[in-house]
């Protein structure tokens, strides 16, 4: 009992849903910033947003994809443990019994459904406002590390705090001043990171 038998159908709507978590988080992020981040993004920039945000850190993309594949065989444990008190109680099962296979099988993929759009939902929203909010009390206590290095076409170079970026716009924080930039990227000319610690 999987939910792969309807996954075609599911995949438009799965992405769609996708779309706007990713458009609530970063809208969610950018507006206590005082930046309604709709108005400086492109149609690709909100098509892609979900995907750049799984792939933003391995740990964020290993976590989504174990979430995923979790909820891919939750109907088959549900149905095998579906007189166990405590997954009974988790998940607010219902007797199947007067149901038919068919019923059943819709039963416990609409419940997988419904626990995987929570967690996604969850985890965009308290993602975008914990990343906002993070960041102001960094700024407020003068603890943001200014890791980047924005070189512009007048051959000038600032170290900055990077909030984030789209294929049109940088948003960030000059060191030493706490007012938002919002800089075309045609204006850049490179944008260096300083401080890798990827790279000793």
């Amino acid at each position: 009992m999987k939910i792969s038998d309807d996954l075609e159908k599911l995949l438009p709507f799965g992405y769609l849903f996708l779309i706007l978590m990713g458009i609530l988080k970063d809208s969610i992020y950018y507006y206590q910033f005082g930046i309604n981040i709709l108005r400086y993004s492109t149609i690709m920039d909100v098509l892609i947003s979900p995907i750049a945000e799984f792939t933003s850190n391995p740990i964020i993309l290993s976590a989504i994809i174990i979430l995923f594949i979790l909820h891919f065989y939750l109907p088959s444990f549900l149905a095998k443990n579906k007189n166990v008190p405590s997954v009974k109680k988790a998940f607010e099962l219902k007797s199947t019994d007067e149901l038919s296979p068919e019923e059943t099988k819709n039963y416990y993929n609409g419940i997988a459904i419904k626990s995987l759009v929570i967690f996604l939902l969850s985890f965009f929203v308290g993602y975008g406002f914990a990343g906002g909010f993070f960041t102001k009390k960094r700024l407020h206590d003068n603890k943001l590390e200014y890791k980047y290095k924005l070189d512009f076409n007048e051959d000038e170079s600032k170290e900055i705090y990077l909030l984030g970026n789209n294929s049109l716009y940088y948003f960030y924080f000059i060191k030493g001043d706490k007012k938002v930039k919002i800089t075309p990227l045609a204006s850049i000319k490179n944008l260096e990171l300083t401080e890798n610690k990827m790279i000793p």
